[in-house]
C-alpha cells in the first residue's frame, strides 16, 4: 500500500513504514494583533489561533459580538480575519505561513472605524 502524499526529496510515494518514522516539521512564528504565536506546518490560521488559546478574532458589524470558528469548513464566515492586509479571509481555510500578520477584523474589515 502506498500513501499519496509524496516525499519532497525524491518525489516518490511514501510507504506506511516511512510514515511511522515521520516527525513533524518545526513550528514557525506568525503575528496576531502584534502578538507572536507559533503555528505548525499544515495548520490553518484558525488552528494556529486555537493552539495559542485565541478563540475569537472578529467582531460583528452591528453589535460588535466576538466571533471565531463556527463551522470550520468555510461556509459560515464567522472566522473572517485580516491576513497580511487582506480583509475577509476565512481563517479556517487559509494555511498559516511563516511571518503572516493576522489582525482582528471589525465588521466588514474595510473601514477601520466601522463596528
Amino acid at each position: 500500500m502506498l500513501i499519496r502524499r509524496r516525499n519532497e526529496a525524491t518525489d516518490t510515494p511514501r510507504t506506511p513504514q516511512q510514515l511511522i518514522a515521520a516527525r513533524p516539521e518545526p513550528a514557525f512564528a506568525l503575528r496576531v494583533d502584534g502578538r507572536e504565536i507559533e503555528a505548525l506546518p499544515g495548520q490553518t490560521i484558525a488552528a494556529a489561533l486555537w493552539r495559542a488559546g485565541i478563540m475569537s478574532w472578529r467582531r460583528t458589524r452591528t453589535e460588535g459580538e466576538p466571533r471565531g470558528v463556527f463551522c470550520g469548513i468555510g461556509v459560515c464566515f464567522d472566522c473572517l480575519a485580516t491576513v497580511n492586509g487582506r480583509p475577509n479571509q476565512r481563517a479556517c481555510l487559509v494555511p498559516a505561513n511563516p511571518g503572516d500578520v493576522v489582525t482582528t477584523q471589525a465588521g466588514t474589515g474595510h473601514d477601520v472605524g466601522e463596528t
